[in-house]
């Protein structure tokens, strides 16, 4: 076992330098011993995986791509969930989420739950993106779907869980560092659990922002998107800042709610887990050293 008191420098208490570069790597993935990391991904390459190959083929692809997004999602971000309680070990949930400039933390989220509850998470997505070539076979592994309303019902009600982002692809682009909700007047969504009579799961992923940034706020891009309905926008980032998503409490199903009504309190409950997990306006070197302070407090 590594002696915390010993440093990285030349000297008596000096590390050799191999201990000392297993010790930075434990600082970076965030685990207290990288041989630990280490055997449990050589336990789910060697049992898991080949087991959920040899029932069941898609099964097996579906582990195989949340064992990677997992597995990258601890080691770039660090990756936390907070309230994963609340999704129902068995049953239907419509779950609503906050949409980045790129939604990487909804890959990592379908990655944990499948991971650890077993469940898959259907998703709406935008009609361009299963035009992207290659794109088709990862969003079967997904199960992404384009809708419409009526399937979107029809799978809640199979007991399935669901997940929108009302904001989508206007979201991702034109929303900023602010981190404004960009809705509109759009309600289908909510209509959708009234219709499957399904509770609603709000969702935020605390520094998406500072991972990936878009340029679609400017005249030009916003221009652009209105107009041919394609986000042409520039994005750059990749940066490995601290992610954590945070669930909030369930909304239940009320049948004498109206869908605008239904609409207006999800997104009152998304702007509240922004108002207490984010620092407004986000900074991504505050964002980048949130990463590494393993002490840093969940709000």
């Amino acid at each position: 076992m590594i002696d915390k008191n010993q440093t990285c420098g030349i000297g008596q208490d000096s590390m050799p330098y191999v201990t000392c570069l297993i010790h930075i790597f434990e600082e970076w993935f965030g685990v207290e011993q990288l041989e630990d990391y280490l055997n449990f991904a050589n336990y789910l390459l060697k049992n898991v995986l080949k087991e959920a190959y040899s029932h069941n083929l898609w099964d097996g692809a579906r582990k195989t791509v949340a064992t990677l997004w997992d597995g990258h999602a601890a080691v770039w971000h660090g990756y936390e969930v907070h309230g994963m309680e609340k999704i129902p070990e068995e049953g239907p949930a419509l779950i609503i989420f906050y949409h980045g400039a790129i939604p990487i933390d909804f890959y990592y989220f379908m990655a944990k739950i499948f991971i650890h509850k077993g469940r898959t998470c259907r998703v709406v997505a935008d009609h361009f993106v299963f035009k992207i070539p290659g794109f088709s076979l990862l969003l079967d592994v997904f199960c992404a779907l384009h809708g419409p309303r009526e399937k979107c019902v029809e799978i809640l009600r199979s007991g399935h869980l669901l997940a929108i982002s009302p904001g989508g692809v206007r979201e991702a682009l034109i929303s900023d560092e602010t981190y404004n909700i960009i809705w509109g007047n759009r309600k289908g969504f909510a209509q959708v659990a009234i219709d499957a009579k399904v509770p609603i799961i709000p969702m935020f992923t605390q520094n998406i922002r500072e991972g990936f940034r878009s340029l679609g706020g400017t005249r030009l891009f916003r221009w652009l998107y209105e107009k041919f309905r394609y986000p042409f926008a520039p994005m750059y980032g990749g940066f490995p800042v601290k992610l954590r998503t945070y669930l909030g409490d369930p909304i239940p199903y009320d049948p004498e709610i109206t869908a605008e009504e239904l609409a207006e309190k999800t997104k009152n409950a998304v702007q509240a887990l922004i108002d207490k997990h984010q620092r407004i306006p986000g900074n991504i070197m505050s964002a980048l050293l949130e990463r590494f302070h393993k002490n840093q407090k969940i709000n």
